[in-house]
């Protein structure tokens, strides 16, 4: 997947897809919303986590993760690209599973969530939070 071209003004990171990309992600992110005057940002650095996390062991190619304001309602969006093909599945809460808790996890903690596929193949991942 070749990286897209973006806007200059909406901060945007890539990673390679090492087990690295989640901690440099949240670090990222708290530093987005640093510059934003937004103190708690336990929740985003959660779901930035949580979604880099899956691409990084799903998907495939570098990962792109997009931090930014609505500017319709004020409210920060996350958004993780990868070249993945596949869809991430919440799965039903397993008491004696030690992985695959994540997305069930961010859906409970975000306004709202979804995956949409790319135009130049792959797909990203949104989260927008509260």
């Amino acid at each position: 997947m070749a990286v897209p071209a973006f806007a200059p003004e909406v901060p945007t990171l890539v990673l390679e897809p090492t087990e690295e990309a989640p901690r440099l992600a949240r670090r990222f992110l708290a530093e987005r919303f640093a510059e934003w005057g937004i103190e708690d940002d336990y929740v985003g650095r959660l779901v930035v986590c949580e979604l880099v996390t899956n691409a990084y062991r799903h998907g495939e190619g570098p990962i792109v993760v997009r931090v930014f304001r609505d500017e319709r309602d004020g409210l920060v969006v996350v958004e993780v690209w990868d070249a993945g093909e596949g869809r991430p599945v919440v799965r039903a809460a397993d008491g004696a599973a030690t992985t695959g808790r994540g997305l069930l996890l961010v859906t409970q903690l975000v306004r709202a969530w979804g995956v949409r596929p790319l135009i130049e193949g792959g797909r990203v991942a949104w989260a927008k939070l509260r």
